[in-house]
């Protein structure tokens, strides 16, 4: 018997070519009669469950068929089949199913309005008439096919090609019995050459532990979160106005398990936590933990913009670890890529044979000193993809912030280029990454009110933190890269050469208060050989904790949010290596207890303080005593808030000066609140401990009023104004005398007792400065 010719379109189905499959495969009325057909490779019969109807094979391939009756087939049947081995399989046909994605999902998507594109791409446990199962979706406009692929049909594309949606460039698929766990990947079949290659889900929620590359099909969120009361008061809290300090962590190389290794996210919740309160941090921000496949990138070669990485833990792990976070008052910040990604196969890089997510053209989609490629965010589609992402994981991890890396490489089209491309006019500025960053923080800052949005921008770039409608670009903060280059430049130089280097501290407060800053010592300044904090401080051991604690003094006490990278709290010597963990034995020596120690003080001083962070980013909050005495290398300057201040004094050389008059702008008793070079901290002890600085009515430095201090070596010191005790009686007898008390200072443990170990230096002469 002949074989009978089978058309073009089924021709085309065998050979997983054709663009719609459900043309062809499921339920078809033909006449008065009904067709129902499928393609089930590796079957060697098959029959409807409902009616116990056998179907045919059509000779020499995996197509069978059935005719019959309407009415013998419901709308929703089962089939049954047995492959060679002899297994038996009982599931709906995914083919008799009408489309899932709703049409306004595609419109909005299409218009790049959908900011929760990953409700309905990707791959989602879901629920069509009563039937389980999982629904996938992924945009690939320029493929001939794509097929759903994994762990359930053997990674054969011919089993599962999905449901093209027209214009849209949206492929779906809702396959009946799948569960959350089930692994899968995408098979595309370029409309261009033919080539057919595998793909992640862009969208995917949940990744195999690398080297392996498949996407898992994640749970439905049950989690039962008890943040409810950080997640209401941060709503209303005025963030602007509190104190910030930021502890950034890589997770994989903060702290290790046994034999090296990785901690699960709630361990580390418990772990970290515990840390940071310690030490007094308001924040931890979070090195990329979305799923990248390289270890050396640190995560900011992302793969996965909606997974949490497998490395520590499932997605429910890391609701935990947000949600312990919280529970504890510690809010938390994740490093966000939007600017580039990796050309990983697997990966967004010519996603469906085409550049999809990049720009087709070298000179605006690749930067080629990182190997990566740049998003298109003038596609509406491309757009929707990282809008989506940055919503995702402050609506499902409830996260208080997201730090975008590289703002700077997407904001200029000739950026560490030779070759680029001009704008519309002609200018170097990207008008498609403007809009995207303005809307981002448009979107963020109305759907989630106190959550927010850093920018790590090394530019100059005007209004990067004022408001979109007053022509800014919306962010909430940006590091102050400026004041850490020159701050740490002005550090690297020997002490008896600072002099001459001096404008490298006073420039900051000439541009300070023009953007809402960020002071950041960031993973990048310990990294590709520039050495740890630490290292960076020139002179001996005693020199170098000396210069690095009056580093850290002078940056809590300069205005701007505050982050110190890990390790960098106790003055790890050598560089950060992702791939091993902390040096944590160096702190069985003293002076690294000792750093631990001020900045577990200073972060308390800050915190409780208003002086300190109500106004960060206003002049009310800063006011110079003096910037000119560039021949000691000592500034002083006032932070305050309304009518409560502190005074700062810094020495940036290692010679005490004695008899130090300093101006000061109210008439009474000044004590130490902090002094770096205290024993306590592993300083010297020099400071004025328990001597009286009683102002005197002599105008000093355009202050009424003026005190003699002493100036610790390579120190800091700052003094809390207090009032003055009250005159004892002129006559009292014995019994009458009773005890004056004094108004009572701000109890900080630990710095109650630096203070009580800075010894009192004789007095000497005033240093001669100019009033």
């Amino acid at each position: 018997m002949t074989s009978p010719k089978l058309n073009s379109d089924l021709q085309r189905l065998i050979e997983a070519r054709h663009h719609d499959p459900f043309a062809l495969l499921g339920r078809h009325p033909q006449d008065d009669k009904l067709v129902v057909r499928v393609h089930l490779p590796y079957a060697k019969e098959v029959k409807i469950v409902e009616g116990d109807l056998p179907l045919q094979r059509i000779p020499n391939t995996d197509l069978f068929e059935w005719r019959g009756k309407p009415k013998q087939v419901p709308e929703r049947y089962q089939l049954s089949w047995r492959d060679s081995d002899g297994n038996e399989y009982v599931a709906y046909d995914p083919y008799c199913f009408p489309p899932q994605i709703a049409d306004f999902d595609l419109y909005l998507f299409g218009e790049g309005k959908h900011w929760h594109a990953y409700r309905f791409l990707g791959a989602h446990p879901h629920v069509a008439d009563g039937v389980s199962g999982v629904l996938f979706g992924v945009w690939a406009p320029n493929a001939e096919r794509v097929s759903v692929v994994g762990n359930f049909n053997r990674w054969d594309g011919r089993c599962h090609p999905m449901r093209g949606r027209g214009a849209s460039g949206i492929w779906e698929l809702f396959i009946p019995n799948l569960c959350a766990g089930d692994l899968y990947k995408f098979e595309l079949r370029s409309r261009t050459n033919g080539s057919v290659f595998l793909k992640a889900d862009p969208y995917g929620q949940h990744f195999e532990m690398r080297p392996s590359t498949s996407t898992i099909v994640a749970k439905p969120d049950t989690y039962a979160w008890g943040d409810g009361a950080w997640m209401e008061h941060r709503k209303s809290l005025d963030w602007l106005h509190h104190p910030m300090s930021v502890y950034e962590v890589h997770l994989g190389s903060w702290r290790r398990g046994w034999e090296g290794a990785f901690i699960n996210y709630r361990e580390l919740a418990h772990q970290l936590v515990e840390y940071v309160k310690d030490l007094g941090f308001t924040h931890i921000e979070l090195l990329p933990i979305t799923e990248h496949p390289f270890d050396g990138s640190w995560g900011y070669q992302t793969i996965g913009y909606y997974a949490p990485t497998s490395r520590f833990g499932t997605p429910d792990d890391f609701r935990y670890f947000m949600d312990y976070c919280h529970q504890h008052d510690i809010g938390v910040i994740l490093d966000w890529v939007p600017a580039h990604f990796p050309k990983d196969a697997h990966g967004l890089a010519r996603f469906d044979g085409e550049p999809l997510y990049e720009h087709a053209d070298s000179r605006l989609g690749e930067h080629l000193d990182w190997g990566t490629l740049i998003f298109n965010y003038g596609r509406y589609e491309v757009k929707n993809f990282l809008l989506s992402s940055a919503m995702y994981w402050l609506e499902e991890f409830h996260l208080d912030g997201l730090r975008v890396d590289a703002v700077a490489s997407m904001l200029y089209l000739d950026y560490s280029r030779k070759e680029w491309i001009p704008n519309k006019y002609g200018g170097r500025e990207n008008l498609e990454a403007i809009d995207f960053l303005r809307e981002l923080n448009t979107v963020v800052h109305s759907e989630h009110p106190g959550t927010m949005v850093i920018a790590e921008e090394s530019t100059s770039w005007p209004q990067v933190t004022r408001p979109t409608y007053l022509g800014g670009l919306g962010f909430s903060l940006k590091w102050n890269m400026g004041w850490m280059n020159d701050t740490l430049r002005y550090m690297a130089q020997n002490p008896v050469h600072r002099k001459y280097h001096h404008d490298l501290l006073t420039f900051s407060m000439l541009y300070c208060f023009t953007e809402n800053f960020m002071l950041p010592f960031s993973h990048d300044e310990v990294v590709h050989g520039k050495g740890s904090m630490i290292n960076k401080m020139p002179g001996d051991e005693w020199q170098r904790f000396a210069n690095l604690r009056l580093l850290y003094t002078y940056m809590f006490t300069h205005p701007g949010k505050k982050l110190l990278f890990m390790g960098t709290e106790f003055g790890q010597g050598t560089e950060w290596n992702e791939a091993s963990t902390l040096d944590w034995y160096v702190l069985e020596y003293g002076f690294h207890q000792g750093l631990k120690l001020l900045v577990k003080d200073l972060n308390r001083l800050y915190t409780s303080e208003s002086a300190l962070y109500h106004f960060e980013f206003e002049w009310q909050g800063f006011e110079w005593i003096d910037c000119h005495d560039a021949e000691q290398s000592i500034m002083s300057y006032i932070r305050k808030k309304d009518d409560d201040f502190l005074i700062v004094v810094v020495n940036f050389t290692p010679v005490p000066r004695h008899g130090y008059r300093i101006g000061v702008p109210r008439l009474c008793r000044y004590t130490e609140a902090l002094n770096s070079d205290s024993h306590y901290y592993g300083g010297s002890g020099v400071g004025n401990g328990d001597v009286e600085l009683i102002a005197e009515e002599r105008p000093w430095m355009e202050k009424p009023y003026s005190i003699t201090i002493t100036v610790p070596p390579l120190g800091s010191i700052v003094l809390r104004p207090e009032p003055l005790p009250e005159p004892e009686p002129a006559e009292a007898s014995a019994e009458e005398e009773t005890p004056t008390e004094l108004a009572a200072p701000v109890e900080e443990p630990a710095t109650a007792k630096a203070v009580a170990s800075a010894e009192p230096a004789p007095a000497e002469a005033e240093t001669a400065q100019s009033q």
